[in-house]
């Protein structure tokens, strides 16, 4: 993948009024993909998973409903990613779904395509396992809504939310869960920012933080494939990891970071396993008696924590 696809910015994605809408094939990858669609006020969307199953994760939307035949899930959602963990739900593939959405907004429509039809399943913001995970600077907040771990419900496909204070690193140290051989798992992975206005719930059209993937000279890989991305990224960029070790993301001074993880691989369990760099694993020991960045979580289904 050439550079231009990999860091792909606001807008470049956009599919009329929705700002993303990426496939597997755009990416070029087999299995990951993400639909960020955009709803009028009352306006009433309807949808159908193929060949991929996917949540309904609101991100910018309150009050809505999701209809899967004769049942409706009805989601409190939240006004922005910064305001509070939000419920979601599961959709399988082969389904066909409507999405209604009371105030208008955007919600994000993470998929995977995968091999196994699942029944729709509603999750709910309380249950939503919230990690303070890091030390110090590295301090962040990770939402597990739709991790291995705390959702078995899936069938390739894996979410999580993660939250980086202004100021602050998260993935970091750098990691990598792709085709190396000592990789355990092989994953593709696509980053959804957002960036915040730090100490409020709001968007910053004009903030920005940065992004690290690398694979360094790997002689496995033609040089071609090689990567060494260092990058200042915006609200609504999407940054896509083919491969390598990915991290830090930088929250600048002043800008809160979000970032939607859509992750699915070949392997045959879900799974996020990781392998860190070894040049800079040894500063998960240095964690060790330092407290948490006490901003952390930055919010949970209450509400921010501002």
């Amino acid at each position: 993948m050439t550079l231009a696809r990999r860091f792909v910015p606001n807008g470049t994605l956009a599919d009329g009024r929705d700002p993303v809408l990426l496939t597997p094939e755009d990416a070029g990858w087999t299995y990951s993909g993400l639909h960020v669609a955009a709803f009028d006020a009352d306006e009433t969307r309807a949808f159908a998973s193929g060949d991929a199953e996917l949540f309904v994760l609101p991100l910018s939307a309150t009050d809505l409903a999701v209809t899967v035949g004769d049942e409706t899930f009805t989601l409190e959602g939240r006004p922005s990613v910064f305001a509070r963990v939000s419920d979601f739900v599961y959709i399988g593939r082969d389904t066909s779904f409507a999405v209604t959405v009371q105030s208008g907004g955007d919600v994000a429509l993470p998929s995977a395509i995968c091999n196994r039809t699942l029944p729709a399943r509603h999750g709910a913001a309380e249950d939503v396992a919230v990690e303070v995970r890091g030390a110090g600077q590295a301090t962040r907040h990770i939402s597990n809504f739709g991790s291995p771990e705390a959702w078995s419900h899936a069938d390739r496909l894996m979410c999580v939310e993660v939250y980086t204070p202004d100021g602050n690193w998260s993935s970091y140290p750098p990691h990598k869960h792709d085709d190396s051989p000592e990789c355990p798992v092989n994953n593709e992975e696509a980053y959804y920012f957002r960036i915040g206005q730090a100490g409020t719930t709001d968007y910053a059209a004009d903030g920005f933080g940065m992004h690290r993937t690398y694979t360094g000279e790997r002689p496995d890989l033609d040089p071609s494939e090689w990567i060494d991305d260092n990058l200042a990224v915006h609200d609504g960029d999407v940054y896509l990891i083919p491969r390598g070790y990915h991290g830090p993301c930088i929250a600048a001074p002043g800008y809160s970071m979000y970032y939607l993880n859509v992750l699915a691989g070949p392997d045959g369990e879900r799974s996020m396993a990781f392998c860190d760099d070894p040049a800079h694993r040894w500063i998960r020991e240095t964690w060790e008696g330092m407290p948490a960045d006490p901003r952390c979580p930055m919010c949970t289904a209450d509400g921010p924590v501002l």
